[in-house]
């Protein structure tokens, strides 16, 4: 299993960005998909989760109504666009697989700062 998270970087409050992952190494379609982020100092947190099937979400509290998850079977590619960032944002994400998240890949640091 591969997985490689890109499109991090740096970005002031209230800016986006686009997150994608290349999957490798498995049936990349038929598993759901999950986005974890881990902050400075902190615990690992599940922030959003596809489905397989259908391409239905579920989003941690932290992020709905600003990230959308989403994916493309064809490319092997999940993706998670980010708005309104905010500082609290700023973590490491990495893209997992299944609803646990795990195995994980490398993960992009994306840092929200003024």
């Amino acid at each position: 299993v591969q997985l490689q998270a890109s499109g991090g970087g740096l970005v002031q409050p209230g800016g986006s960005l686009r997150l994608s992952c290349a999957a490798s190494g498995f049936i990349f379609s038929i598993y759901a998909m999950s986005w974890v982020r881990q902050a400075p100092g902190k615990g690992p947190e599940r922030v959003a989760v596809i489905n397989s099937g259908d391409g239905s979400a579920i989003y941690a509290d932290s992020v709905k109504g600003r990230f959308t998850i989403s994916r493309d079977n064809a490319k092997n590619t999940l993706y998670l666009q980010m708005n309104s960032l905010d500082l609290k944002d700023t973590a490491v994400y990495y893209c997992g697989r299944g609803y646990s998240g795990s195995p994980r890949g490398q993960g992009t640091l994306v840092t929200v700062s003024s």
